[in-house]
């Protein structure tokens, strides 16, 4: 491991002590503090019982051992009880330390959670959610093994070592034991982590090869009618196999250096094991020792061979474990982007009033998308934003909702401006229809209700037949508790986005941003739920994007959007009269409906 891996490793092993030592929380701390007691008292058995063995089989080889002691059934009995309870302190260790553990899981999978929530929508727009998932998912299953491995087997097989060390001193008076198995030791581990480091190498060009060949078969699978159409199944079928050639050759490897590395662990032990054993054979002969201090070395070696025949697999899995948990750490520290300023006051709305004051902004810096933009909404008023597509009519949206800070000019509420105020009550106050509403995988009835909180039922259907849907829902087998599929795939897009106008409506937001609200829908159900998003309109300030004029020739005033500036402005019947784009819009639109 290198000296940054290891910096890195430090660091990460620091950021997880305080879960597991929690400040404030006493009764975790003393169950850490009993575990750790529990631990030490189960190795101190577990180094009794073969000195327990040991004076039994001096007893029975004459050496008067029961002289002081209940004999060799009396020392096989204590064997036994010792056994036992070193079986019993180690289950009490971990029924003491689990709640530590699963608090501490808990506590950092909550908090990495929440933090992804707070970023802004930059971060998420170029990061995949199911890789934000599997980094939470890897992080709290890697906090997990290092635990159970680092604290539970790392560590006491440490501490064993140090007691074994002490014990084997005292009952033979002898360096030379605890130079064969230190040095015994160090070659082992040496060899174990040398070889690790070189297959985990081989291991990472495996999982690749693996990752290649499952892409390859999904992709051909995803794209059946595809494959179908051009007759490829022979193309994919060798394409496939030659990815898995690739997965066999490196598995090959895998396997081999398994092998390499099993059978050096193997050689290594055994020469310290018959090194000790020879050495406390010689010593049984020239009369130094007993035939217990024989059976003593050799359960004693035992007891070391076992735990460090796992020490190659704990070690690739602890790095692992750090390389995950560092990830979900560094994802811990990405800045907020949007923020709330020291201060900030809870917006207080009395008309809704929005003004947008010389607002300029821009995705990347070198590409701006709007240029010296100024909208007035007044309360009751509904504004249009029309224009060709990438002209940043979503964009004055995301705005307005503190997706994004401005990069010039404000963006004013009733006067505040929206980065003087809280972001809650911010978004309390605004409602959005977006173009492509997206539902959570549960019945119609939650994704409604999700627009207002402890929502009666009554309310959610009130709300469901404002927005035109409840007859739809009804006539479901299951009604309000039917399902909706991921991402709401058993809806069609019209369904959709009727359930997501119900949600908007539930909220009762004083400001309405309807953001192609009915762009999956076909003209007669557009008509139809039109008188409800009139009716949701009343009393409220209103900005409807939409690139379908038809949606919003009712507009108190329409802003016409091109390359990021406002081109042309007024209602409906001024901008036909003036025969500019939104004149020559409509024309080509009506056109396309003949």
């Amino acid at each position: 491991m290198q000296k940054t891996e290891i910096q890195a490793a430090w660091k990460t092993t620091k950021r997880v002590s305080p879960f597991i030592w929690p400040v404030g929380d006493t009764k975790l701390r003393a169950r850490v503090v009993l575990a750790l007691l529990a631990l030490i008292g189960s190795k101190i058995i577990a180094i009794l019982g073969p000195i327990l063995q040991a004076w039994a089989v001096d007893d029975l080889a004459g050496s008067n051992i029961s002289d002081f002691i209940l004999g060799a059934v009396g020392l096989t009995v204590a064997y036994g009880f010792a056994r036992i309870m070193t079986s019993g302190f180690q289950q009490l260790r971990d029924v003491l330390f689990a709640k530590v553990a699963q608090r501490a899981f808990r506590r950092l999978a909550l908090q990495t959670f929440h933090h992804i929530h707070k970023l802004s929508m930059r971060f998420h727009i170029n990061r995949k959610t199911g890789g934000l998932s599997r980094i939470i998912e890897r992080g709290v299953k890697g906090l997990e093994f290092l635990l159970r491995h680092l604290v539970f087997s790392t560590g006491p097989l440490v501490i064993e070592l140090v007691f074994i060390g002490a014990v084997i001193f005292w009952k033979l008076q002898d360096w030379r034991y605890i130079a064969i198995i230190f040095i015994t030791i160090l070659v082992y581990v040496w060899f174990t982590f040398s070889v690790t480091e070189w297959r985990v190498k081989l291991r990472r060009k495996m999982n690749e090869e693996d990752t290649d060949a499952n892409q390859k078969a999904v992709d051909s699978l995803l794209n059946f009618e595809t494959v179908k159409y051009f007759n490829a199944e022979e193309r994919e079928a060798l394409r496939y196999d030659k990815a898995m050639a690739g997965y066999e050759e490196a598995a090959l490897k895998t396997s081999y250096s398994l092998a390499f590395l099993n059978f050096g662990q193997a050689i290594l032990v055994t020469l310290g094991l018959v090194g000790v054993m020879i050495l406390a054979a010689l010593g049984v002969q020239l009369g130094e020792l007993t035939v217990g201090d024989f059976v003593l070395v050799n359960a004693y070696m035992i007891q070391i061979i076992i735990p460090l025949n796992y020490i190659g697999t704990v070690y690739r899995e602890i790095r692992q474990a750090l390389v995950d948990m560092r990830q979900m750490f560094e994802l811990l520290e990405e800045p907020s982007e949007i923020i709330d300023k020291d201060g900030a006051k809870v917006l207080s709305v009395s008309d809704g009033s929005i003004l947008f004051r010389d607002v300029r902004f821009g995705y990347e810096p070198e590409r701006p998308i709007l240029h010296e933009i100024n909208i007035d909404v007044k309360l009751g008023k509904k504004i249009a934003i029309v224009g060709p597509s990438g002209s940043g009519k979503s964009t004055i949206g995301r705005l307005l909702f503190r997706f994004y800070d401005v990069n010039g000019g404000a963006i004013c509420i009733d006067g505040q401006d929206v980065r003087d105020v809280t972001q809650k009550s911010l978004h309390q106050a605004i409602g959005v229809v977006p173009q492509d509403t997206v539902l959570f995988n549960d019945t119609i009835f939650y994704n409604i209700a999700y627009g207002y909180e402890n929502a009666s039922q009554p309310e959610v259907i009130q709300a469901a037949k404002d927005a035109q849907i409840h007859d739809f829902i009804m006539s479901l087998p299951e009604g309000y508790d039917s399902l909706v599929g991921e991402r709401g795939l058993k809806l069609s897009g019209g369904e959709k986005q009727r359930v997501g106008i119900a949600r908007t409506l539930l909220k009762n937001p004083p400001i309405l941003i309807l953001d192609e609200a009915t762009s999956a829908l076909d003209s007669e159900t557009e008509h139809e739920i039109q008188e409800a998003i009139e009716h949701a309109a009343d009393g409220r300030a209103v900005i409807m994007i939409s690139h379908r004029l038809s949606t919003v020739s009712n507009a108190d005033q329409i802003l016409f959007l091109e390359n990021g500036r406002i081109v042309e402005m007024g209602n409906h019947e001024q901008l036909i009269r003036t025969k500019g784009r939104y004149s020559s819009l409509w024309s080509l639109q009506k056109s396309e409906q003949v």
